[in-house]
């Protein structure tokens, strides 16, 4: 997957100790989304998917349900 809206840094634990510590990492490889929610050690693509879908903030509701008049 590939987007614009997505920017992904990977980071040497051993050499960046207070990223480590930050983040809690202790098993590699460890993904962490929006600097709060976390995904460790290595998935199949689609459960790895689904659980960055779960970190991800709630859309917010439309008032209207039906969307805009036509």
């Amino acid at each position: 997957m590939e987007s614009d809206l997505i920017q992904a840094d990977c980071v040497e634990a051993t050499e960046f100790p207070d990223l480590s510590s930050r983040y809690r990492v202790h098993a590699v490889p460890k993904t962490v989304v929006n600097g709060r929610a976390s995904i460790e050690g290595s998935l199949p693509e689609e459960f790895f998917l689904d659980e960055v879908l779960k970190a991800l903030p709630a859309p917010v509701a439309s008032e209207d349900p039906q969307g805009p008049p036509s």
